[in-house]
């Protein structure tokens, strides 16, 4: 089984000299490769000057996530891609779990390992946690990670587990399967891609599973923090495009209708707190959503409604209105 490592990289000289050598020391099974996404800062003489045998795949220009990856992933040839956000930190056995849950379990087409909190190592990390799941309203959740309140790792989650969506941050997928669905949706940039490839994949009789016994330490917020209103801009568009493209017609317009009056209270919670800023980014997800409408309802067409996708029935209701803060409260196994 080859596998690749695909680190995307955008003027992240700094994330690779400090998170690259755990990569190289722990993968001694696997091809490393750079897809650089039109870096201006030294990223490329960085890598050329220090580890020239890491293979460097240069994109035109800065696609973001999705299309990054797309445009480099033509150019790697292996039977898993392991994408690996450059501000990871990988821990010296954690390939082997994800191996062997491939070779045991022929059905899994997408698999994550346990993400957890770089500069709070006993903590589960924000991007990805224990595997992800979604709600009745599309909501992306996961194990050990609602909203911003993260669980503790005592070994809650040390399991081999089916989920809906894997993270972005550290996912691995056959090569097969990523190229049937056409990649990543560009049109995102970055943010719930990841969410919307696995509910594609879902919808197509594909499995998605989460390994507990590999993990990796996330730094997370490399990119875009919390606190930037285009992060918060593209998660409010992009979760209603993947309600557009992977729901059934009659029951995707009626989420979309409760989620834009839900993110109305959401803009005015930011009202009140002064970000106004997050405010106008939701304005803007809206009017891009609107504008781009019709390219996602003719994306519908290869989309197959068969599966139950929601674990529960409102993590917003449940989390802002019980104070339910953890997995194993919110969703019974």
């Amino acid at each position: 089984m080859k596998i690749a490592i695909v680190i995307l990289n955008w003027n992240g000289e700094v994330l690779l000299e400090r998170f690259l050598p755990s990569v190289i020391n722990y993968s001694a099974n696997a091809e490393i490769y750079v897809a650089d996404n039109a870096s201006t800062d030294g990223s490329i003489s960085f890598l050329t000057d220090n580890y020239p045998s890491i293979k460097i795949i240069r994109n035109s220009s800065n696609g973001g996530y999705a299309k990054g990856y797309n445009e480099a992933l033509q150019q790697v040839k292996a039977d898993i891609f392991c994408l690996l956000n450059s501000d990871v930190e990988v821990s010296e056995r954690w390939l082997e779990p994800v191996i062997q849950a491939f070779e045991h379990i022929p059905e899994a087409s997408v698999i994550q390992p346990k993400i957890l909190d770089l500069l709070k190592p006993d903590h589960f990390e924000y991007a990805g946690a224990a595997g992800g799941y979604i709600d009745k309203l599309g909501y992306p959740f996961c194990r050990g990670r609602i909203f911003q309140h993260l669980e503790q790792d005592t070994g809650q989650y040390n399991d081999v587990k089916e989920i809906f969506w894997a993270t972005g941050a550290c996912m691995f997928v056959k090569s097969e399967v990523f190229r049937a669905l056409d990649g990543f949706d560009s049109d995102y940039f970055a943010h719930q891609e990841e969410v919307d490839f696995c509910w594609r994949a879902k919808n197509k009789g594909h499995k998605i599973y989460y390994v507990g016994a590999s993990y990796v330490y996330h730094l997370g917020g490399s990119t875009l923090s919390n606190m930037n209103p285009k992060k918060t801009y593209l998660n409010f568009r992009n979760s209603l495009f993947s309600i557009t493209k992977n729901l059934p017609l009659r029951i995707g317009f009626a989420i979309i209708f409760v989620r834009l009056l839900l993110d109305g209270v959401a803009a005015l919670r930011f009202i009140l707190q002064g970000r106004f800023k997050h405010c106008f980014a939701i304005l803007r997800a809206h009017l891009s959503f609107y504008r781009q409408l019709p390219k996602m309802l003719k994306k519908r067409e290869k989309a197959i409604f068969t599966i139950k996708y929601y674990a529960t029935t409102s993590i917003v209701w449940s989390y802002f209105v019980h104070g339910v803060k953890k997995f194993n409260i919110l969703v019974k196994d």
